[in-house]
């Protein structure tokens, strides 16, 4: 599928910025930014123009690696002291995604190895990480949507929450995964996309993704799963995931967890896919995860012309929600599939 070629971050010729597709934009437009400074690459993180926790990740990577091409100290502890407070400022900008901590240590790992080195020299290193992030993030997701797509048969029903296709990895992405690669090979699915409030990426991006891959793909609101579900529709749930615990409790869209509960009643598989890097082993459950507010003007006015409730209304905007381990069938990893009791399987997939 072309469309899968145009990965969502990626360096511009010269390599002084990140380029992005602006999601924000989309479906409407296709836009593409380039990024130079920290203020912009936080700001990209923080409004959601980049967005999905691997695609962070990747974004991660190269911006650290931008940044220190503008450094022109040939201290090297100065040099290090930048690049720290670049990672501490990029990193504040949103709080759940285990993939952007990780992949900012695993640069500042670089330059604390190399600190005996000529900053030039490290900052071609922290080239050389990112690109090795962003080709770990592509195989990563061809094996979760490999080992995703052995739980699926030819037409099943699939119901979709938020956005965790090419747009938020690189390629086939982790949760839609399965379903763009099945595609490919002739599989032919029936996808339910839940719309995915405030921000509506089910039914901004995963609609967007899905029907330029030939899919079949309808849009429901999010109250109708619970019919779709009932009226025979849905035969496996898949979602993404954002951070997972050690006891296998996982944070995911705000909706999520709802669902999990409604599968469960239904006797309907539900699927959590993700690359092994979004597990935390030192978060010991979901209780442990922050979970990130955000403005409740995306819920009061961001699609609206005029303002949606009453002046004076108070707002909740919680991004995500935790859903228990005990309710999740499986989840789906590029090191296998990880099924309960997830303290003991994910402590052996290493």
């Amino acid at each position: 599928m072309e469309y899968l070629k145009d990965d969502p971050v990626k360096l511009n010729e010269t390599k002084d910025a990140v380029v992005i597709i602006d999601q924000r934009k989309l479906p409407q437009e296709t836009v593409h930014l380039e990024l130079k400074t920290a203020e912009e690459m936080y700001d990209a993180i923080k409004t959601l123009a980049v967005r999905g926790a691997p695609c962070i990740g990747v974004f991660a990577g190269y911006c650290m690696a931008v940044l220190s091409k503008g450094e022109k100290t040939g201290n090297t502890a100065d040099f290090s002291g930048i690049m720290k407070e670049h990672a501490k400022r990029l990193n504040s900008s949103r709080p759940t995604a285990v993939n952007l901590s990780w992949a900012l240590n695993r640069q500042m790992r670089v330059i604390e190895d190399m600190k005996d080195s000529d900053a030039g020299i490290i900052s071609a290193a922290l080239f050389d990480e990112a690109e090795r992030i962003h080709e770990e993030d592509i195989s990563m997701c061809l094996k979760i949507s490999e080992n995703g797509l052995s739980l699926l048969k030819n037409g099943d029903g699939i119901l979709t929450h938020c956005n965790a296709g090419a747009l938020a990895t690189t390629r086939y992405g982790t949760g839609l995964g399965p379903l763009l690669l099945g595609k490919e090979r002739g599989f032919e699915f029936r996808v339910y996309s839940d719309e995915t409030r405030p921000l509506l990426q089910g039914a901004r991006l995963t609609a967007y993704e899905l029907a330029k891959a030939g899919i079949d793909v309808t849009v429901i609101c999010d109250n109708m799963a619970n019919l779709c579900m009932s009226e025979g529709k849905i035969n496996a749930v898949l979602v993404g995931c954002d951070r997972v615990a050690a006891n296998g409790d996982t944070a995911n869209k705000i909706g999520t967890s709802g669902l999990a509960v409604l599968a469960k009643h239904h006797g309907i598989p539900f699927y959590v896919l993700g690359p092994y890097s979004s597990i935390d082993k030192n978060c010991r459950t979901g209780k442990d995860i922050k979970i990130e507010l955000r403005e409740g003007s995306e819920i009061s006015t961001m699609w609206y012309d005029t303002p949606l409730t009453v002046e004076g209304a108070k707002y909740y905007n919680p991004s995500f929600d935790v859903t228990d381990h005990s309710m999740i069938t499986a989840i789906i990893t590029d090191k296998g599939i990880l099924r309960p009791p997830f303290d003991d399987s994910i402590g052996k997939a290493v």
